[in-house]
């Protein structure tokens, strides 16, 4: 691979490391916010004894009676677990959608648009208004991530032209694919009996709000194992930006990164799915503002497309929580509502060329 050049680099390395660090201070500080926000009364220094008590064995305030058992479950067991789940889920999710916007080369491809994510969500609906014993006892979870892996495989098969993977076919097949699988997914909430809706909707519109540690590790190892795999092809990336006679001519087997580019982005979609839901526009915005921050070199900008996305989940996890309290609204609305404005304020500022939303 050293033979495909990377984009030209038009940030400094000094924009570049000023950015991670911003987004890792960022994301601290709203994991501490986190912590010190809902129902039971704890304070920021609180949140942060807690978190640390946990993680440090024998710092004396976890023995000493000044924080109270309430007040270690509430940080520990409810609020922290969902912090970090949103976290992966945002980071996964923008990860996701820098990779599908590299294997068609538009701006505009996200797991939604791509049908990735109605595949997952009809996997988990069908659980939950069918039944896990109807369905061979498969649990919610296997069912998202069973229902990604079949649109996807759909998807590729469908785009395929004479053997080659052609992007504008993949778009339009996802789109028509994602269309048909949410109309089957309405039918089976339609059909259903009442006290499932509730639980089907807030599904379909994300939440993280029942998360515990348990829930972490599928996320965080997809997580790990795309973001090393996409590093390690960052150059290959840029190659198909050129244009796929031109990686051609460099020596990559277009089709062939194209069809892993979907599967890494499948199995990740997949599991951030099945554990959070469907949540829109995380996938679309955040790899933009990346490539605004650092330029469109995947190497610089794959590291912040995944902090940013962890950042961006985050904060809407804590606005989800607060809005309307003691109501809680579903991660899908909240990432709308801040999501959709922000992209068209991109566009109106006239930063869609830097982006690559011009193309």
């Amino acid at each position: 691979m050293s033979s495909v050049p990377a984009l030209p680099d038009r940030r400094s390395g000094r924009v570049l490391a000023g950015a991670q660090a911003g987004l890792i201070a960022a994301a601290l500080l709203v994991l501490v916010l986190s912590g010190a926000t809902g129902p039971a009364d704890v304070s920021l220094t609180e949140s942060v004894q807690i978190v640390t008590g946990h993680l440090v064995p024998g710092l004396p305030w976890m023995s000493d009676g000044s924080l109270t058992p309430l007040q270690d479950q509430a940080v520990w067991q409810f609020r922290l677990p969902r912090t970090l789940l949103a976290g992966l889920a945002g980071a996964g999710l923008a990860l996701a959608g820098t990779l599908m916007q590299a294997v068609v080369r538009n701006p505009l491809a996200e797991p939604y648009i791509l049908g990735v994510s109605a595949g997952a969500g009809l996997g988990a609906v069908s659980v939950i208004t069918l039944g896990s014993a109807a369905l061979a006892g498969v649990t919610l979870s296997t069912a998202a991530f069973a229902g990604a892996l079949a649109a996807t495989a759909a998807v590729y098969l469908l785009a395929r032209l004479d053997g080659v993977l052609a992007p504008t076919r993949m778009i339009l097949a996802g789109v028509a694919l994602g269309s048909l699988l949410s109309a089957v997914t309405s039918y089976l909430t339609l059909t259903t009996e009442a006290q499932n809706v509730f639980s089907v909707l807030f599904f379909l519109l994300g939440s993280v709000s029942a998360a515990g540690m348990d829930d972490l590790a599928i996320p965080a190892g997809a997580l790990a194992a795309v973001t090393v795999f996409a590093l390690a092809r960052a150059r290959a990336l840029n190659a198909l930006l050129v244009g796929d006679e031109s990686a051609t001519a460099l020596g990559l087997n277009v089709s062939r990164l194209r069809a892993q580019l979907m599967i890494a982005a499948a199995l990740l979609t997949g599991a951030i799915v099945s554990v959070s839901g469907g949540i829109g526009f995380v996938g679309l915005v955040v790899p933009h503002t990346a490539r605004i921050l650092v330029g469109a070199d995947h190497r610089r900008m794959l590291p912040i497309a995944v902090l940013g996305g962890a950042v961006f989940l985050m904060v809407c996890d804590l606005l989800a929580r607060t809005v309307a309290a003691p109501a809680e609204i579903p991660l899908g609305i909240i990432t709308a509502i801040v999501g959709a404005p922000f992209f068209l304020w991109l566009i109106r500022r006239g930063h869609a060329g830097r982006a690559g939303m011009d193309r």
